[in-house]
């Protein structure tokens, strides 16, 4: 090797070392924004708390969540595994085995598509967005369960299950909290004793100060549409979608299979999407009165674009799912769905991805 060669060689080495010292770095700096915007709103949160100090004392018996379960008789457990029969068992959790009591869910998980694990085809926005607006009516039901509303507290793209329609359903309410009656009539937050989720998708105050509510999971939510419209990662990305809207770059933040984007009605959706994920739980709207009105318009937007009534998945067309399936179907499975899942506080677990 002659030197100019070999000096060439360690120019290119140096250059190499630069752009990946310079990438560090900037990862570093994201992750600092971060944490700062996540430390300014739990002092904020903190304050906050300290208002509701009273009334979150007297409701929570000095710190003991009194929170109550429908417990399962073995009886029950029994027929809906069909005498734990092996042919249903799919595996072992943490609990114990794992049996299928609801239909098996073809599509996998939504965090399956969008990442498109297995080499699957791309989801269509239309289909994006009909997925966005069911999340949020299962969303709504869980919070409107009587006596007690029910908080997910896990919310994220691989909970939430897609049948062989492409119908979703909200999965795994293992961590799943229900708010006390006494509390649900007066309040929308409880102080638990620990938190509990997956990192990126915690609200920020819950995590701080242990108060629950349902605007805990519109954090999670609010992450997650973000995802189903840009099928990236959930670490920094509130900020890399406000910083390309600030930039006037919001195009390219959307997931570049998809070729067709309505790029103003995406931007709508984005922006919905971000005041769901704002650190502040006052700051973020409500579910039923402007989440879900809004994420229905896209969704009848999408019936509307879609050929003949059908969904597109892969560039194929196919039945809606809200033309082959009622809305109160929907509901049902949802709530079959919802009361697998809650059976895991039973002595044998069953339910599970499939």
């Amino acid at each position: 090797m002659s030197e100019e060669q070999a000096l060439a060689l360690v120019e290119k080495e140096k250059a190499k070392c630069k752009a990946a010292l310079e990438a560090a770095e900037a990862a570093e700096k994201i992750a600092q924004f971060e944490a700062q915007k996540r430390r300014a709103a739990e002092l904020r949160a903190i304050q906050d708390a300290e208002e509701r100090k009273k009334a979150g004392n007297g409701l929570s018996h000095g710190g003991g969540a009194d929170i109550r379960y429908r417990r399962y008789e073995i009886e029950e457990i029994e027929s809906a595994t069909k005498d734990f029969a092996n042919n249903l068992k799919i595996g072992e959790g943490g609990y114990g085995p794992v049996y299928r009591v609801y239909e098996y869910m073809a599509n996998g998980s939504l965090e399956d598509r969008l990442f498109r694990r297995g080499n699957t085809p791309p989801l269509s926005w239309q289909l994006r967005f009909r997925i966005a607006a069911e999340i949020a009516t299962g969303l709504l039901f869980l919070h409107q369960t009587k006596p007690e509303p029910l908080v997910h507290r896990d919310l994220k793209p691989g909970n939430i299950l897609l049948d062989r329609n492409f119908v979703s359903k909200i999965s795994d309410v293992g961590l799943a909290r229900l708010v006390p009656p006494s509390v649900a009539d007066s309040v929308t937050q409880y102080r638990m004793t620990s938190t509990a989720g997956t990192f990126c998708y915690i609200d920020p105050e819950y995590q701080q100060t242990g108060m629950l509510g349902v605007k805990s999971d519109i954090y999670s939510l609010g992450v997650m549409l973000l995802q189903i419209i840009t099928a990236k990662p959930p670490m920094g990305l509130t900020h890399h979608v406000q910083r390309a809207i600030d930039k006037g770059t919001f195009e390219d933040m959307l997931d570049p299979t998809v070729p067709d984007w309505p790029v103003e009605e995406a931007l709508r959706f984005a922006r919905l999407a971000l005041q769901c994920a704002e650190l502040r739980r006052k700051d973020r709207p409500d579910l039923g009165n402007e989440v879900l009105p809004e994420l229905n318009r896209l969704r009848m937007l999408a019936d509307d674009v879609s050929p003949a009534g059908g969904f597109s998945y892969g560039g194929s067309t196919g039945s809606s799912p809200l033309n082959s399936q009622s809305s109160q179907d929907v509901f049902s499975d949802l709530q079959s769905g919802y009361d697998s899942s809650r059976s895991r506080s039973s002595t044998s677990s069953y339910g599970g991805r499939r």
